[in-house]
C-alpha cells in the first residue's frame, strides 16, 4: 500500500528521513503503475526516436546511481562505470535498440538493487550532509540535497513519459 504521507522515517535523521520518504514514495507510485507489464510492453516504440520503458526504468537506475556517486565520492563516475551505465543514461534510439528483450523483473531488481544501496547511503549521512556544496565543472554550485531533489524529478518527469507510452499503446490496441 502507497503511503501518502511525507514522514521523517525513525531509522534516519529527520530530514534525511523526509527526503527517504519522498524517494519511497516516488517510486511507489512508478512501480505501481509498471507493475502488470510485459516484455513486449517494456520494449514498445512509439517511433525510432522514442524512448521505450525498458530504457527509462534503466535510466532511472543509472540516474540514481550516479548521484549516489557524486553525492558520496564527490566524483565523476570510473571508466568501467560509464561502461555499463552511458547508454542508458543517454537515453535516445542507442538505449531503446539495446535495452530490450528482459523481462520486468529485470528491472525490478536493478532499480530495487540501486534503492537498497542509496537507503543504506542515506542511513549513514547527517542532516547536514544535504547541506553540503559542490561545484560542477562549469562553476555552479549544487548542494547534496538539490542532488536527490533532482533524482525525484527525473523519475517523475520519465513517469510521465511511461504513462504516454502506456496510452499510446492502449490507443494502438482499441483504435
Amino acid at each position: 500500500m502507497i503511503d501518502y504521507r511525507i514522514v521523517p522515517l525513525d531509522t534516519y535523521t529527520e530530514k534525511i528521513g523526509e527526503l527517504v520518504s519522498m524517494l519511497e514514495h516516488t517510486r511507489a507510485i512508478t512501480l505501481n503503475e509498471i507493475s502488470q507489464l510485459s516484455q513486449m510492453e517494456l520494449d514498445y516504440r512509439a517511433d525510432e526516436n522514442s524512448n521505450t520503458i525498458a530504457s527509462l526504468l534503466r535510466h532511472m537506475a543509472s540516474i540514481e546511481f550516479v548521484h549516489q556517486v557524486i553525492s558520496n565520492e564527490k566524483r565523476d563516475l570510473t571508466r568501467s562505470e560509464y561502461k555499463i551505465w552511458h547508454v542508458p543514461l543517454a537515453l535516445g534510439s542507442e538505449a531503446s535498440e539495446q535495452i530490450k528483450n528482459r523481462p520486468l523483473e529485470f528491472y525490478l531488481a536493478e532499480l530495487q538493487q540501486i534503492r537498497k544501496d542509496t537507503l543504506a547511503l542515506l542511513k549513514s549521512k547527517q542532516d547536514s550532509w544535504l547541506s553540503e556544496e559542490n561545484q560542477w565543472e562549469n562553476g555552479i554550485s549544487y548542494n547534496n540535497h538539490y542532488l536527490w531533489f533532482h533524482l525525484m524529478e527525473d523519475e517523475i518527469s520519465h513517469r510521465g513519459q511511461i504513462r504516454m507510452l502506456m496510452r499510446q499503446m492502449k490507443n494502438r490496441n482499441t483504435g
